[in-house]
């Protein structure tokens, strides 16, 4: 299964010198990048050839194509190219989507054709923020909030034109936003990209080692919450917008919301299932990320949940626990969505599912 990685960030925040890094790369030579227009990206001095219109060769190897009709069209177009050994074979591919655009829809159209998804798999989705702007973005545009929300990974570019406070300070705001994703620096060059493209919940050789990092972002996002409200603003957001540091109510995340739902007891796989199809086709589009570690009655081993908005991820298998605590654990990330009803709903779905008894197998 090929990796798809999607680079997303508000205007101007950095995707542009993030993707001609990556293309003038050597790492990076066995990547199909697929942007919105060559222009933008700057490939004078990388260009090899033309090996059709709309596809081009680089030196360092990688394989460079703009979105021709729809994207869905583009990627089984590559698939198709390369497999007849028009282009040569890519083992990645970045997508790169436009300033103002929401990732879900890139990720809906990966996960929803068929043939598509026979050959290739979601990974990581980064997010960019310009260390300059980037507050002042996030208070001004929901877009770059919601571009944060779903991330896997945020990475803060032109940091050496910043000051040290307001880059802390912009962590801090990121971590309110998205607690479960980490956070990477760039000065404009010699990112880290294993980072950001390497490791992610798909990949079966790293899985354990993400779920864990998930574990322990959802137990610091407990701690966080527990302390009282006077002291530490916390993570639930509704209380944060007036105090987003030096920059007064925050409009893009005063409505988002972080929360960790644990449950000591297995949990019924038919009865969540069916509970989360409910709750996405109600509300999928202010259910930002979902993402969980499940100890379910049917299975001995703990099913791993990753969503980002309508987008679930078929369930994945972990080994093993990765320590003694065996709760399920389910952090949302919404927007506008009381967390009280949230956990009020599930918990009476699996209590049903209880008093039901039998259950069905995990897919």
């Amino acid at each position: 299964m090929i990796p798809v990685n999607v680079v997303t960030g508000f205007l101007g925040s950095g995707k542009t010198t993030l993707l001609r890094e990556v293309l003038a790369s050597p790492r990076f030579s066995d990547t199909a990048v697929i942007v919105n227009e060559f222009g933008e990206v700057g490939l004078d001095h990388l260009l090899l050839e033309e090996v059709e219109e709309g596809v081009l060769l680089l030196e360092s190897g990688c394989i460079c194509c703009t979105i021709r009709s729809d994207l869905k069209e583009t990627i089984r177009s590559l698939h198709d190219k390369a497999a007849r050994g028009d282009i040569p074979r890519f083992a990645r591919v970045v997508v790169e989507t436009t300033g103002l655009a929401d990732p879900a829809p890139i990720l809906s159209t990966i996960a929803a054709d068929p043939i598509i998804r026979n050959h290739y798999r979601i990974a990581n989705l980064i997010c960019t923020i310009d260390a300059l702007n980037g507050a002042r973005t996030i208070a001004a545009h929901d877009e770059a909030g919601k571009q944060i929300a779903v991330a896997d990974r945020l990475l803060i570019t032109k940091v050496d034109l910043a000051e040290t406070d307001s880059v802390e300070t912009l962590k801090r705001q990121l971590a309110r936003l998205n607690p479960a994703a980490p956070v990477a620096t760039s000065s404009g060059s010699g990112f880290d990209a294993d980072f950001l493209f390497g490791a992610d919940v798909g990949d079966e050789l790293r899985r354990a080692a993400e779920v864990q990092r998930w574990i322990a972002s959802a137990e610091a996002l407990e701690r966080e919450r527990e302390v009282p409200s006077h002291e530490h603003a916390g993570t639930h957001t509704h209380h944060h917008g007036a105090h987003g540091g030096s920059h007064g109510g925050l409009h893009g995340d005063a409505d988002t919301n972080a929360f960790v739902l644990r449950f000591p007891e297995p949990i019924d796989w038919t009865a969540f299932g069916i509970w989360l199809t409910a709750l996405l086709h109600a509300h999928g589009e202010r259910i930002l990320r979902v993402k969980g570690i499940l100890q379910v009655a049917e299975s001995q081993t703990p099913v791993v949940l990753h969503g980002v908005q309508h987008v679930v991820h078929p369930p994945m298998h972990l080994d093993h626990w990765p320590d003694e605590d065996h709760s399920s654990k389910i952090v949302f990330i919404t927007r506008g969505i009381d967390e009280q009803r949230v956990r009020r709903s599930l918990n009476a779905f699996l209590a049903k599912a209880r008093a039901l008894g039998p259950r069905s197998e995990v897919a």
